[in-house]
C-alpha cells in the first residue's frame, strides 16, 4: 500500500511538477489549491506539504488546525519567505520548513525524513518520569502500576504539543495558538486551568511538578 501524502499549493506550475515528483517516488498525493477542504482532505494521510501563501486560510492558519485535528501527522511547510519570524512562525507547529526554490530531491528526502520520524514515534512510546506516552494511540500509562491514565481531548493535545518541544520552554502564546488555533489573549486563564488538571493526572505531587515545569513570566516546559 502507498503511503498517502496531503499537498496543498496554489500555483498549479509548481504543483504540477512536485506532484509529478512525489508520484513518480512512489507517493499516492491527493492535491488541493486551497486549505478550504484540508480536514477532511487529511483523513488516511501520513503527511501533509503545505504552502504558506494561499488564497482564502494561508498555510499557518490550515497548518495549526490540521496539527490540532492530526497531532501526529507530520506537515513540512513551503515557503518562498525567508524571514526567520516566519521560519519560527512556522515551526512553532510544523515539524520542517522547506525555502523556495527548493530541488524536488531535497523535498522527497526531508518527507521521508519526517515519515520516518513519526513512525518510529508511533510504534515506540515516549518515556516521561513514570510515564509511557503512546501519541499515535491518545493514551498515557503508568510505566509502575500498568494504569491507563484518562485525559481529555484539549489535555492530551497540550501535552503532546510540550513533548514535540521537548526541553524546551515554551511560552503560553505558543502553547495557546498552537493547541487552540487561535491569539493568546493576556489575562486567558484557561491554559493555566488545563496545565492544573493536567499536573493533578500526571505529577506524583501536583504542588511540585517534575514533569510540566512552570517557567516564570514565559511559559511552560516538560523536562526531558
Amino acid at each position: 500500500m502507498s503511503v498517502k501524502l496531503l499537498y496543498i499549493e496554489d500555483d498549479k506550475e509548481i504543483g504540477q511538477f512536485v506532484y509529478a515528483h512525489l508520484q513518480e517516488r512512489g507517493y499516492e498525493v491527493q492535491w488541493l489549491l486551497s486549505g478550504e477542504r484540508a480536514l477532511e482532505a487529511a483523513a488516511g494521510c501520513s503527511l501533509a506539504i503545505l504552502d504558506v501563501m494561499l488564497p482564502g486560510l494561508d498555510g499557518f492558519t490550515i497548518g495549526q488546525r490540521l496539527k490540532k485535528a492530526e497531532p501526529s501527522m507530520p506537515i513540512l511547510m513551503l515557503s518562498a519567505r525567508t524571514a526567520i519570524d516566519d521560519k519560527l512562525q512556522g515551526l512553532q507547529f510544523a515539524d520542517d520548513y522547506l525555502t523556495k526554490p527548493f530541488h524536488p530531491d531535497e523535498l522527497t528526502a526531508r518527507v521521508e525524513v519526517l515519515l520516518r520520524r513519526f513512525a518510529s514515534v508511533a510504534a515506540e512510546p515516549l518515556a516521561v518520569k513514570h510515564w509511557l506516552v503512546f501519541e499515535q494511540e491518545n493514551r498515557i500509562e503508568n510505566r509502575e502500576t500498568g494504569e491507563e491514565i484518562l485525559l481529555t481531548g484539549k489535555q492530551f493535545q497540550i501535552f503532546s504539543y510540550l513533548l514535540r518541544h521537548l526541553g524546551q520552554i515554551m511560552t503560553k502564546e505558543q502553547i495557546y495558538e498552537g493547541v487552540w488555533g487561535e491569539t493568546y489573549l493576556e489575562g486567558d486563564k484557561t491554559l493555566m486551568v488545563h496545565i492544573r488538571y493536567l499536573r493533578e493526572k500526571l505529577e506524583k505531587d501536583p504542588a511540585h511538578p517534575e514533569i510540566i515545569e512552570t517557567v516564570r513570566g514565559i511559559g511552560y516546559r516538560v523536562k526531558p
